[in-house]
């Protein structure tokens, strides 16, 4: 395990002043491929999306993560939706236990795949190698997965695996048998943004699309004025892509290093966000502070935004359209908000 001195960031601090967080969870997203198209998702993920996460770069940001903060580390697998490749993350938490990295914290699913005999077999393979399983259950992700599914999922993964292991995301709508039958177009959006108003949710990735416009027009809006500094120092973690890139907590499509070409460990270590291309000016000023810079390269200003994320994601939309800060901004996956 590391000291919160050896980041550069904090070496540069004086005494008393606020350092940067040591890193203690992160989440593998083995693929952006899902069988849904959630207008909530921060990674604009879909049936189109591809990307799947090699064996030995998933153990490598593990092993790096626990190098980071020991016993403390955990690391939770995620999406798109795993089960889509479900050998691949089988083989990565096998070889995670045996290489003596421990179990997954939890892996994710929407559970689109719990035919009941298939849903046994896979729970009680996986059940070795993870502490939780989390649940999808919203009206974002049942407008695709039948509610009926998550709940069989929800039930055996209790008898199998234990109540205490199960999370549900949220379980008010596993209770509440919210779905309609065929709702209308209106009756969706109603629903989408009465779980806002319950579940606020970052409007970045598809969620910086149609949503942040319909919540901009129910009057759902956040101020956009501060910096985020906060966001960058109070992270407890990270998400890596299917390719290796580095995401600071839930800023998604934002790249702070790539953990092909160096450790996760080593990232942390020289992660100074005063430093770092666009990074600086989010850091130091907030998405307005880059608003003036995107429009002077032709991006048009929206009369109003839902919260500065979706500032953040559209201004950043409109750079890598146009090929500014290509290092920074990427990849091309998480800005396919169609």
């Amino acid at each position: 395990m590391v000291e919160l001195n050896d980041n550069i960031y904090n070496q540069r601090q004086g005494r008393g002043e606020r350092k940067f967080k040591l890193w203690r969870s992160a989440g593998l997203m083995l693929t952006y491929k899902c069988n849904c198209r959630c207008e909530f998702c921060y990674y604009c993920c879909s049936p189109d999306s591809g990307g799947l996460m090699k064996t030995q770069t998933a153990l490598n940001a593990w092993q790096s993560l626990k190098n980071l903060a020991g016993d403390a580390a955990k690391v939770h697998i995620t999406g798109g939706e795993p089960f889509l490749y479900y050998e691949r993350l089988l083989e990565i938490l096998k070889e995670a236990k045996q290489a003596g990295l421990g179990k997954a914290d939890l892996v994710e699913t929407n559970g689109f795949w719990a035919d009941e005999k298939i849903a046994k077999e896979k729970l009680c393979e996986l059940e070795p190698y993870i502490n939780k399983l989390k649940i999808s259950c919203d009206p974002f992700h049942q407008q695709y997965v039948d509610l009926r599914l998550v709940k069989r999922l929800a039930s055996l993964a209790v008898d199998i695996l234990g109540e205490h292991r199960i999370q549900i995301r949220w379980e008010k709508y596993l209770q509440d048998d919210f779905n309609p039958n065929n709702p209308t177009e209106q009756q969706r959006t109603a629903l989408f943004l009465e779980s806002l108003n319950d579940y606020p949710c970052r409007f970045t990735g598809r969620a910086a699309g149609k949503l942040a416009q319909e919540a901009v027009s129910a009057g759902i809006v956040k101020p956009i004025d501060s910096n985020c500094a906060n966001s960058f120092l109070s992270a407890k973690g990270v998400h890596i892509d299917p390719f290796g890139n580095v995401f600071s907590g839930t800023c998604s499509g934002i790249i702070i290093g790539n953990v092909e070409t160096q450790g996760l460990d080593d990232i942390w270590k020289n992660f100074d966000p005063r430093y770092k291309e666009l990074i600086s000016v989010l850091f130091n000023n907030g998405p307005t502070g880059l608003l003036e810079t995107a429009i002077k390269k032709g991006c048009c200003k929206l009369e109003k935004y839902a919260s500065k994320c979706h500032l953040c994601a559209y201004i950043r939309t409109f750079l890598l359209k146009n090929g500014f800060y290509e290092e920074v901004i990427g990849p091309d996956e998480c800005y396919q908000t169609n």
